[in-house]
């Protein structure tokens, strides 16, 4: 298939396995919306606290306390208001991504939810596992969120087609280093890794890694120009090692 021969699959998820306006159109306006509510529900959860001070560390704080201090708000107004902006410039903050994921739980589990994949992405990934090959996620959204995701598709739980998640804990996407780590970590050499992304920097990333790259091509994705050198796909039909 297209001179691509490999052991390992890699996934985006926006715009690769899914549609951009699920995410946009119904994902993030769920959990700005509830956002609130939310913090009423659980600012004071003790086990939550990392995940206030990971969210004010996306705008440069140490923590929330000196992040409240410094907007002269108090502490949980001072992260809505941080939250909301952070979800305003679709910032890739990894705290931001474990509130949010925090959130969607709680829409997953009730299933007012329902995680959009393309029609081609189950038995794709029922003829690749067949076939004994792995497939790994590695979005910007948490992990803890990517699993939710999966496991509450309108295909139902395809979480037993995947092998493992990776999200920007590991490192940003657009950095080589951390398709290296995502390699190591799943005990792969980056040639025998194939990733998948409708973002050309992610997969000029993933190549400079040395991993096999493929640019998707789906339905309102934006467009891309340039010799940008990936093999470029619209579906995942015929897709095999």
């Amino acid at each position: 298939m297209n001179g691509l021969s490999f052991s390992t699959l890699l996934l985006d998820i926006e715009g690769t396995t899914s549609s951009i306006v699920f995410v946009h159109d119904v994902m993030f306006p769920f959990a700005k919306r509830e956002l609130r509510g939310f913090l009423d529900e659980h600012f004071e959860d003790a086990e939550l606290a990392p995940t206030w001070d990971a969210v004010a560390k996306g705008v440069g704080a140490a923590n929330l306390d000196k992040l409240a201090r410094h907007l002269n708000l108090p502490p949980k107004e001072a992260l809505e208001r941080t939250a909301i902006r952070l979800m305003d410039a679709d910032a890739k903050s990894t705290g931001l991504k474990d509130l949010q994921g925090k959130i969607w739980r709680r829409g997953f589990e009730s299933s007012e939810l329902k995680a959009h994949v393309y029609d081609d992405v189950p038995p794709a990934l029922k003829r690749w596992k067949d076939a004994g090959l792995v497939v790994y996620i590695y979005s910007s959204g948490s992990v803890a969120a990517q699993q939710l995701f999966f496991g509450h598709t309108v295909s139902g739980d395809l979480r037993p087609f995947l092998s493992g998640h990776f999200d920007t804990t590991t490192g940003p996407k657009k950095e080589p280093e951390s398709y290296r780590k995502i390699a190591t970590a799943i005990g792969q050499s980056p040639a025998s890794i194939l990733f998948f992304s409708d973002v050309v920097a992610e997969l000029d990333a993933a190549r400079s890694a040395g991993m096999q790259t493929g640019l998707m091509l789906r339905p309102g994705n934006a467009p891309v120009d340039g010799d940008h050198g990936h093999w470029m796909f619209e579906n995942f039909d015929g897709i095999s090692s």
